[in-house]
């Protein structure tokens, strides 16, 4: 009879640890897979972005947006699982927009009264919070804004490219024995073209 309700009492001792341990194994799972999904998704959202601007080889391209969308991502779940209260949960979150911020500055460059990589640099900025949308779990907003990023940057380009409503600088060498003659047949190119002459170096 005593060795019964020893018995009884192990059992007794062990259902709540095992309930304890089966609700925290459920509950870890459901949190790997929800952070992993974001996570995954910010890289593959990332990459595709990414893929397009290496693909028209512009300086940040495929792992430069995929680990920018990433990171952006994981710092969002990170504000929100090492919260200690909700008004706290966004204060890492917070810290990706001024960070972005510096990224893209430096892919600006400042070059003869010309600006280049503002494009990038915007690019940056709107790959970021996609990754933070990704990481909040609004998976809709970060579709979407995926797609509208895509739209902007391949139609758009197509038709700046095609009504010239972008204007970018070119260098020319021209070789010759006078230089009169040359200037002056240059001057009469660009202005037959209807072109605008920078600088010369002779």
């Amino acid at each position: 009879m005593a060795v019964i309700e020893s018995a009884r009492s192990r059992n007794a001792l062990m259902n709540p640890i095992h309930a304890f341990s089966e609700m925290f194994r459920h509950q870890l799972g459901t949190v790997l897979t929800s952070t992993l999904a974001r996570l995954s998704l910010a890289a593959v959202l990332g990459g595709v972005i990414g893929l397009e601007r290496q693909l028209r080889h512009k300086p940040a391209g495929l792992r430069t947006n995929m680990f920018i969308c990433f990171g952006a991502a994981m710092f969002t779940v990170l504000s929100k699982q090492l919260a200690g209260t909700d008004s706290d949960s966004a204060r890492i979150a917070a810290q990706i927009i001024p960070g972005i911020g510096f990224i893209g500055a430096g892919s600006i460059l400042h070059a003869r009264a010309s600006v280049t990589g503002l494009t990038t640099a915007a690019t940056l900025f709107v790959v970021a919070s996609v990754g933070m949308a990704a990481g909040g779990g609004l998976y809709l907003i970060a579709f979407f804004a995926t797609v509208m990023i895509l739209i902007s940057l391949v139609l758009l380009g197509r038709m700046e490219a095609a009504f010239s409503l972008k204007e970018f600088g070119t260098t020319y060498e021209v070789t010759g024995r006078n230089v009169d003659g040359m200037l002056r047949e240059v001057n009469r190119i660009i202005d037959s073209e209807q072109l605008t002459m920078e600088s010369v170096h002779i």
